[in-house]
């Protein structure tokens, strides 16, 4: 079984230093303004001077206790910006960020993410206390299947292959045979049919990924109905509201959103994906089709691109907070456990996807239909 749990921790001790730490004691003064002001020229363009004071003490907080932690912080790049660039260590897509934590000798890593990617950092960092800030971020698409699923979906299906996708809990790895990223499914899906001599794979949980991957291989793919809550709001009518109201901007769809958003859009491709085009393409106007906070961040990244931001926010990320991950660090909490023999079977579904060679450019073409090739089961 899998939990997440407080465990009882001590708190910092009570010296003249660490009470400069207590909630009353977090001031917008000249120390902090020294020490984070750098930061702010960071984010200048997407954090008002009028919103800076408020976020400043607690960020200037959370960097001294990281240090007394010996702590790193995950930062997600779905993650607001304030969290994002002035106090994450490490920034990316979640399985990035969690190898990234299994490399450093931190021996405290604390997720600014949902709860199926703190235990992933788990997963690969077992000797290390993985701290969630919030016990409320969770994830539509995680909670859309759960392990028992899986075991019954293989009982109906027995000899094919079983894919998840990341982005799900613990249990549910430990019941595949291999994961994946949204940027090398196509090649996770038909290497693993290679292997086992199979022309068909068990794609979960996320329905509209296994439709979009399904585009680009003759694999077929027996999917599950799940959905990301960000991404299955979007719709071709916005993408065509955009295109009229902000002439020539490059629209970017993450492979999660509908097959006919994928349609409308111009590129396809993982959050790592988009921001490498926007690094190296430069567009003079884009749009990112995925959470709106990672336009913030991408945007701090390249200060000479224009960039239109439809807003649909996670509720379960921005349940992470400056104050969260402050609370987590001060008190060591919220710490997740995981079962000990599920953890090692949900590493070898992970591992056997390290294993393979890092993955083309995992972009999906938007001028392929919907195949006859997929099922929902």
């Amino acid at each position: 079984m899998v939990e997440l749990n407080i465990l009882p921790r001590p708190p910092i001790s009570a010296n003249p230093t660490n009470l400069a730490y207590g909630r009353r004691g977090l001031v917008y003064d000249n120390q902090v303004k020294a020490e984070t002001d750098a930061l702010y020229e960071r984010v200048r363009g997407v954090i008002s001077s009028l919103e800076w004071p408020a976020f400043a003490p607690l960020i200037a907080a959370i960097n001294r206790l990281k240090k007394e932690r010996d702590a790193v912080i995950l930062a997600h790049n779905y993650m607001t910006a304030e969290i994002f660039n002035c106090v994450g260590d490490f920034r990316g897509d979640s399985l990035g960020l969690a190898r990234e934590a299994a490399n450093v000798s931190a021996k405290v890593i604390v997720q600014a993410g949902v709860h199926f990617m703190a235990e992933t950092s788990k997963i690969l960092s077992p000797d290390k206390t993985v701290l969630i800030p919030s016990l409320e971020a969770g994830c539509s698409l995680a909670a859309s299947i759960t392990g028992e699923d899986v075991a019954l979906i293989k009982q109906k299906h027995p000899g094919i292959p079983v894919v998840t996708y990341v982005n799900t809990t613990a249990e549910v790895k430990a019941q595949s045979d291999i994961c994946c990223t949204s940027s090398n499914a196509i090649q996770v899906v038909e290497t693993i049919a290679r292997q086992w001599g199979v022309d068909q794979v068990i794609l979960l949980p996320d329905e509209y990924l296994a439709k979009n991957v399904a585009a680009q291989t003759k694999i077929k793919i027996l999917a599950w109905g799940g959905k990301c809550e960000v991404h299955e709001r979007f719709t071709p009518d916005d993408i065509a509201e955009i295109r009229a109201s902000h002439s020539g901007a490059v629209i970017l769809a993450h492979p999660e959103c509908p097959p006919d958003v994928v349609a409308a859009s111009d590129f396809t491709g993982s959050t790592g994906a988009m921001s490498d085009y926007v690094e190296f393409h430069k567009p003079k106007k884009v749009v990112l089709i995925t959470e709106c906070s990672m336009s913030d961040n991408v945007a701090v990244a390249n200060p000479d691109v224009e960039f239109i931001k439809p807003c649909n926010l996670c509720p379960h990320m921005k349940m992470i907070t400056l104050e969260a991950i402050y609370d987590a660090l001060l008190n060591l909490r919220h710490e997740v456990v995981l079962d000990p023999v599920v953890s090692a079977r949900a590493k070898k579904a992970v591992d056997a996807m390290l294993a393979l060679p890092p993955a083309p450019a995992g972009i999906f073409d938007p001028t392929r239909p919907v195949p006859a090739n997929l099922e929902i089961i």
